[in-house]
């Protein structure tokens, strides 16, 4: 069974794998602060200066004006946190970007590796031996010139 696992361990996919986790969480940690520190001041900015992650309603539980979302889920209040749904709807928009670019490249790295470079060009042929023997058909029987 050791020997299995090692195996497993072993194999590209999984190591792959792994380093794929390692940059998707450094890379989710630079876009929550892009998203955090950049976007959402803006967009706070925009709607007067509010801070746009600590934006929710209370649906239950007595929360006196102006908490942060913080102590309004510490007071036990149930919460319905938009500015923190939207904030990581926003982080996932950016990621999910990021992503789809990430296998666009790949692909067309892919696509331009699998063209041979030594494809030749086509050469324009002149007309086949049909195309031949049914003009000399048709200047024979006194139609017109040729056809092509």
């Amino acid at each position: 069974m050791i020997k299995e696992f090692r195996d497993f361990i072993a194999k590209g996919n999984v190591m792959d794998l792994a380093v794929g986790i390692i940059i998707g969480a450094a890379f989710t940690a630079i876009v929550s602060s892009l998203v955090g520190d950049l976007i959402n001041p803006v967009i706070g900015l925009v709607l007067g200066g509010i801070d746009f992650t600590s934006m929710f309603v209370v649906l239950s539980g007595d929360v006196p004006a102006g908490t942060s979302l913080t102590a309004a889920r510490e007071s036990g209040a149930a919460v319905f946190a938009y500015g923190a749904f939207l904030t990581a709807c926003i982080n996932f928009v950016i990621i999910a970007f990021v992503v789809f670019m990430l296998v666009r490249t790949v692909n067309n790295i892919k696509a331009a590796a699998e063209k041979p470079d030594d494809v030749e060009p086509e050469v324009e042929s002149g007309p086949s031996e049909l195309d031949i023997l049914i003009d000399i058909r048709d200047q024979l029987r006194g139609g017109a010139g040729p056809s092509r």
